[in-house]
């Protein structure tokens, strides 16, 4: 599904064009490139080895972007990768460091940060807006038939999906946070399965964070609240508060008010423009992705740092696994930044 989304983000890109495409069944491969309008090829290795692939764009299951992502870092192309750059943070180093050695760029798929609203949000973070930042908590209640994991042996599962609500679904949101208000330092953290079936990873989680700037936090995830609300991102500070709701800036008040505020509130609520995946996982749109791919090319042609690269994508598998092995082990657990 989801790269159907990369080629329509390519296809309005600029400076790219999608050429090939590779998939485990053939029959896959050439239904999307004859929907796409590119050359469908047998296996990955004849992709990489076709004339003109400067880059590749990796949207496997989450825990199969390593062994994709090495083989085309071997080969010279650059390699962007759909969320979560990968599983395990052994791994996503594992696929930093072939990209650094091989010279080549690595991006991931965290799209939201190019959303206005959330820039806006990191801004006035950054800008001192809220005083002494306080607290910073994400919210993703999410709905998931026990269909959609039935669809796929890969769902729910910890070899594929690496997760659940938290690496799968909310990942999104977690990234975004963390982006906003600066590394976590510590995590405790319960994660249950409660209702859904045949699924080995959490449907319902719930952390603790604390923030290297002082401020706490919470995180919360779940694909088990009917029927789907959008993800959300509060703010609070000494001076200010702010919330994020998916695109739209649901409240911005601050004791120090400044002419652009009421213009930025006006700009930015009501930008919302799909459920943001809270009940459909198709109900997104490409339009954060064109940016990421523009971004990206930038980087390519002027040989710079992706803005979301390897080791920003990381971040959120830092906290989401130690999350995990905070609910496994009944304590709290230290965010080690690599």
């Amino acid at each position: 599904m989801i790269a159907n989304f990369h080629a329509r983000a390519l296809a309005d890109a600029n400076n790219a064009q999608l050429l090939g495409c590779t998939s485990t069944r053939m029959d896959r491969a050439e239904a999307f490139a004859a929907e796409h309008g590119c050359t469908a090829y047998a296996n990955l290795e004849e992709m990489l080895a076709a004339p003109g692939i400067d880059a590749v764009t990796i949207c496997t299951p989450s825990g199969i972007h390593l062994a994709p992502g090495l083989a085309a870092a071997a080969a010279g192309a650059h390699v962007f990768v759909e969320k979560p750059l990968e599983i395990t943070v052994e791994r996503c180093n594992q696929l930093i460091e072939a990209c650094d050695k091989a010279n080549v760029k690595l991006g991931v798929a965290f799209q939201s940060r190019f959303h206005g609203s959330s820039k806006a949000m990191k801004q006035a973070v950054d800008g001192g807006r809220f005083g002494t930042v306080t607290m910073g908590d994400a919210y993703v209640k999410w709905f998931r038939t026990q269909e959609y994991y039935d669809s796929g042996a890969w769902r729910g599962t910890w070899e594929f999906d690496g997760g659940g609500a938290l690496m799968n679904q909310a990942i999104h949101t977690v990234d975004l946070l963390t982006w906003i208000m600066g590394p976590v330092t510590e995590v405790s953290a319960f994660t249950s399965t409660l209702a859904h079936d045949r699924i080995e990873v959490e449907d319902v989680a719930v952390a603790n964070l604390r923030f290297a700037n002082g401020a706490l936090g919470v995180i919360e995830a779940t694909t088990a609240s009917y029927p789907g609300a959008l993800k959300r991102i509060e703010i609070s500070g000494s001076q200010g508060s702010a919330v994020l709701e998916e695109e739209d800036i649901q409240a911005w008040d601050f004791a120090e008010l400044t002419a652009e505020d009421e213009k930025l509130r006006a700009e930015l609520a009501g930008k919302t423009e799909t459920g943001g995946g809270a009940s459909d996982p198709a109900a997104i749109g490409h339009h954060g992705h064109t940016c990421l791919f523009n971004d990206f090319v930038e980087a390519i042609e002027q040989d710079r740092t992706p803005a979301v690269c390897g080791r920003e994508g990381r971040r959120s598998v830092e906290i989401i696994c130690a999350i995990y092995e905070s609910a496994k082990q009944g304590r709290p657990v230290p965010v080690v930044a690599t």
